[in-house]
C-alpha cells in the first residue's frame, strides 16, 4: 500500500531530473501537485481497454474475412486467430494485476516471468488445437485474424501519445 507524503518520488525514465555537481542525474523529488501533474501529462494505457480493442479488431477482421471470402469458416479462422491472443493475454493481464505479484519488486519480475510463461504455452496450444476445433480451418486468414490483434496494442499506445500532445 502507497502512503500519501508530501512528496512523490517518481522512479521513471521520463520522470523530471536533477543534474548534479559532478554531471550525474537524479531523480527530482516531487511534490504532491507536481506528481498529479504528471500522472496528468503522462497518462497509463489501461491493459484492459488494449484488451478490448484487441477483442473489437478481431471480431472485425473475422467479419470482414468472412465479407470478402463470402466463406463463414474464413471468418471463423480469423476470428480463432484473434482468440489466440486475446485468451491468453487476458489470463496474463489477469495475473499480474493480482496482489501476489504486487508485494515487491522481486515477486513482481518473478510473476511476470511465470505469467507470460503461461501467456505463450496457451497461445501455443490453442494453435495446435486449431485444426481439430474450426472446420476447414485457413491457416493464413487465422495467421492474419493473429498478427492484426496483436498490432492492436502499438495502436494504443500511438493513440496514448497522440492524445498526450493533444
Amino acid at each position: 500500500m502507497v502512503k500519501m507524503t508530501d512528496s512523490v518520488v517518481l522512479p521513471l525514465a521520463k520522470a523530471p531530473t536533477q543534474v548534479t555537481e559532478g554531471g550525474e542525474e537524479n531523480f527530482k523529488t516531487l511534490t504532491r501537485d507536481e506528481a498529479q501533474q504528471f500522472r496528468k501529462d503522462h497518462p497509463q494505457v489501461s491493459l484492459w481497454h488494449v484488451l478490448a480493442g484487441q477483442a473489437v479488431a478481431g471480431v472485425l477482421v473475422a467479419l470482414l474475412a468472412w465479407m470478402l471470402t463470402g466463406r463463414p469458416s474464413a471468418g471463423w479462422s480469423a476470428l480463432y486467430g484473434s482468440l489466440a491472443v486475446v485468451v491468453p493475454a487476458a489470463l496474463f493481464a489477469r495475473g499480474l494485476t493480482g496482489k501476489v505479484w504486487s508485494m515487491n519488486p522481486g515477486t513482481a519480475v518473478a510473476g511476470f516471468f511465470l505469467w507470460e510463461m503461461v501467456k505463450v504455452a496457451l497461445t501455443l496450444a490453442m494453435l495446435f488445437a486449431a485444426p481439430r476445433l474450426v472446420s476447414m480451418l485457413s491457416w493464413p486468414i487465422m495467421l492474419v485474424g493473429l498478427v492484426v490483434t496483436m498490432k492492436v496494442s502499438w495502436f494504443a499506445l500511438f493513440l496514448a501519445a497522440r492524445h498526450k500532445k493533444l
